[in-house]
């Protein structure tokens, strides 16, 4: 008879412990961040908590280490996916200990998506921390705070383009890839080499992907020449979310 109850005990044990097995491999389905900016933290115990509102929404401590610590506006670029030409463009201003959204607007990147390797012509936008110093086009100056190159002729768009991209360069921002900040967007150095490409702009939309410029529409663009200020030393975070996130 005791060997008959100890057996009872064991079995007992062993299904209390294979019941709290089971229980913790059951994992809650992914949680998004407020925002839909990303994964949100989550504790051993599962219980999810908010973003730091510390670092941009939806940027991991990768990238938002590149950030310069003087930065107080972010133009984060959050794409779809890897290979998605789809994205998302949101201003954030740096207030006291956090950052605060200003404005968000659907947008384009490279064709193909992004990379961490960009080399000319591969359709494919570099995801990355870059700085943002210089802005001009064919319009007419509409208050930009960055410096502004109003060129007519430099910045038109080839005549054999479709209808649709004509107007594509009429407001342009630089995005400080394989270029000399502080000369105009349209200065064609290359100090990494022509190879890596260059010549990548935030600019108007034309409804579809870029061959690695990151496009968005026309109120979108005046807002952020307007905005966007030298002494609050803006960038562009830019990249497909789950490197974004990583």
């Amino acid at each position: 008879m005791d060997s008959v109850r100890r057996s009872r005990r064991l079995a007992a044990v062993l299904g209390t412990l294979l019941l709290a097995t089971l229980s913790a491999c059951r994992t809650a389905s992914p949680s998004t961040a407020p925002g839909g900016h990303g994964p949100a933290a989550s504790t051993a115990s599962g219980t999810a908590h908010a973003p730091d509102p510390a670092r941009v929404p939806g940027v991991g401590r990768r990238l938002y280490a590149r950030i310069p610590a003087r930065s107080r506006q972010v133009v984060a670029v959050y794409g779809k996916s890897r290979d998605s030409a789809e994205s998302e463009v949101v201003l954030y201003v740096r207030q006291g200990g956090g950052w605060h959204r200003e404005g968000s607007w659907a947008a384009h990147n490279g064709r193909r998506g992004w990379t961490f390797d960009h080399h000319e012509d591969d359709k494919r936008s570099p995801v990355g921390v870059f700085t943002l110093s210089d802005a001009g086009g064919t319009f007419a100056d509409p208050g930009s705070k960055l410096p502004y190159d109003h060129n007519t002729y430099a910045y038109a768009s080839p005549k054999a383009w479709p209808k649709a991209y004509q107007h594509d360069f009429g407001y342009v921002i630089a995005i400080d890839y394989n270029r000399v900040p502080g000369t105009p967007p349209r200065d064609a150095a290359r100090p990494w080499g022509a190879d890596k490409g260059g010549g990548i702009w935030l600019h108007l939309d034309h409804g579809s992907g870029t061959s690695a410029c990151v496009s968005m529409p026309k109120s979108a663009m005046e807002t952020l020449l307007r905005t966007l200020d030298p002494a609050r030393h803006p960038v562009v975070v830019m990249g497909d979310r789950a490197d974004l996130g990583a």
